[in-house]
Parts: structure tokens; sequence; C-alpha cells
């Protein structure tokens, strides 16, 4: 049986062909449509990374702060409403749930007028937890927000409200 060694290369590989002729721009409305994604997707990664960063100083992910929080705010919440304000699916929310649980930190209650529904609420050591870290967490959003004077973020809010009411309502 007759071995071949592969042939070593001497010249540079050959570059990439370039596109026979680039797209045309795209009209002024699409432009501005895209160039408003992706200002508000920067815009949201940064603040987001703000957030994160103060929230996993606390041993918690974000999924679970959101859950601590809305309860904090709240109050007791079927697990259901849970799991639409924080935008997680059914399993997501019944995990972290779980995990809070496991922790201490929320339990479930059963629903006095529906045998079939489950209250999530923060247990004393989450009420406690909340107390603790949510004024930290709001003041680092304080701050990760003050590129805006405050005039600029009631109308910013308006303005995103607006926007994702909007989406919304074309569908997916």
């Amino acid at each position: 049986m007759k071995t071949t060694t592969p042939k070593s290369r001497t010249s540079a590989p050959a570059a990439p062909a370039a596109p026979a002729r680039l797209p045309a721009p795209p009209d002024p409305k699409t432009a501005a449509a895209l160039r408003l994604w992706v200002v508000l997707a920067r815009a949201f990664s940064a603040v987001s990374a703000r957030s994160q960063a103060d929230i996993v100083r606390h041993e918690l992910t974000p999924g679970e702060f959101a859950v601590l929080e809305l309860l904090y705010h709240k109050g007791p919440q079927l697990l259901g409403e849970v799991q639409k304000r924080v935008l997680v699916s059914s399993g997501g929310i019944t995990f972290l749930v779980d995990r809070l649980t496991t922790r201490g930190l929320v339990e479930r209650r059963n629903c006095p007028t529906d045998r079939r529904a489950r209250y999530a609420a923060l247990t004393a050591d989450g009420e406690k937890l909340l107390r603790k870290i949510f004024p930290h967490h709001a003041q680092a959003m304080v701050e990760a927000v003050s590129g805006l004077s405050a005039a600029d973020q009631k109308v910013a809010t308006a303005l995103l409200k607006k926007l994702g009411l909007s989406a919304a309502e074309q569908g997916a």
C-alpha cells in the first residue's frame, strides 16, 4: 500500500471573492429603523450589564432577582402571574421558584379559592434579603441611566413604552 504525504503550501491562501456588487443602501425610513434597533440594543446591553453586575454580587441570577423583586414590591403572586411579569416559560418559573424555595427565600402557598392555583411569596429571609440589597440595586440603576436627565428619562420611558406596545400589537 502506497502512502502519500500532503504537499506543503508555499503560496498564501487565496482571498475570498468579493461580492459582484454591494447592496443598495436602505431607504431613509429603513436606515432610521435599523439604526434605532442597534442603538436600543446597545443601550439595553449596557444598562443590563450594570444590573447583572449588581445582582451577581448577591449570588443571584437575573431571573431569581426578578422573581424576588416582584414579590418584594407586589406581595404574594400566583405563579402564572409571576411567569408573565418576569417573562419566562412555565418550566422556567418552576425552576426559579424551586431554587429560591431551596434557598429559603420564597415559599409556595395554596390558593384558598382554587386548588389548582399556587402562590409564590417571600419568606422572612427573602424579605430581609431584599430590604438589604434592593436600595443598592436601585442606586446602581439610577447611575446606569444617569446619562439622561430626569426629564429625558420620562420622555424615553414614554417613547419606549409606545414602541413596545406597537411592536407587540404587530405580533411575532
